[in-house]
């Protein structure tokens, strides 16, 4: 029973960020947008108190200020690109000079969590409610199909020197929970039969999104991203996979034209 002791506070916090979340995605607009902003506050808010970059209030308002600026995508989209660039540039710059004081790890992930904002946020307004529909049922079906087979096959560790709890059961479950995914809507949807093979791949990009982190908080000695969110830790734990799974299609969009 030990296995399954965190599954209540889990899904009743799974339930919650669910229904506020397909609340603001329907709804869209600044109701999205907002929603994002502040997972994008909450996520740098973390890295910054895991990595110890700067301390108390400057860590908070520091953190704001990236919230702040990822919103700018929907009020002035033609300059989102530059926005991106410029909070790129500027963490590149802190690492390589180490202007902030911390764990200099942590820095790539702040420019990262913006761009997986500003990629959500360009997403809903040019791709619509059904990509981004499709893209968490991915990530969706792609964890709880995982968490469900390790806990229940177990088996041979992923990667067990940065996440000793992740199994190839686990994974694979995520890779089949993700495909299916992707024939529901190839069947109900008329989607294109590739979106199962990309399914599959945005699934992966989330895993390793989650590995990611799990080597941050390895690194810096925590369990969890913090302890906002029962049963999930915090916004960072939450959203990473999801985090992974952006930037790979922000990556993949630059190449070729994603759509469902």
């Amino acid at each position: 029973m030990a296995n399954w002791a965190d599954l209540g506070p889990r899904v009743a916090s799974a339930a919650v960020m669910s229904v506020v979340g397909a609340v603001a995605i329907w709804l869209g607009g600044w109701w999205f947008t907002v929603l994002v902003g502040l997972a994008v506050w909450g996520m740098t808010w973390e890295i910054f108190r895991m990595c110890k970059i700067h301390d108390g209030k400057n860590q908070i308002m520091l953190a704001l200020v990236n919230g702040l600026i990822v919103t700018l995508a929907y009020t002035v989209p033609q300059y989102a690109p530059v926005l991106v660039l410029a909070v790129i540039a500027v963490w590149a710059f802190a690492y390589f000079t180490s202007r902030f004081d911390g764990e200099k790890m942590g820095y790539p992930f702040v420019p990262a969590i913006f761009c997986v904002g500003y990629g959500l946020i360009t997403m809903r307004m040019e791709l619509g409610i059904s990509f981004i529909l499709w893209l968490l049922l991915v990530v969706i079906a792609s964890d709880v199909m995982g968490y469900f087979a390790g806990r229940t096959f177990g088996g041979p560790k992923f990667w067990p020197s940065i996440s000793p709890k992740k199994t190839w059961s686990g994974t694979v479950a995520g890779w089949v929970g993700a495909a299916l995914v992707g024939l529901g809507f190839v069947i109900l949807n008329g989607s294109p039969a590739v979106l199962i093979l990309l399914s599959v791949l945005t699934a992966f990009a989330g895993q390793m999104g989650d590995i990611a982190e799990s080597a941050l908080k390895r690194r810096t000695g925590v369990k969890d991203s913090s302890n906002l969110i029962p049963g999930h830790g915090g916004v960072l734990d939450r959203f990473d996979a999801v985090s992974g799974a952006v930037l790979f299609l922000l990556v993949v969009s630059l190449i070729l034209p994603v759509t469902v």
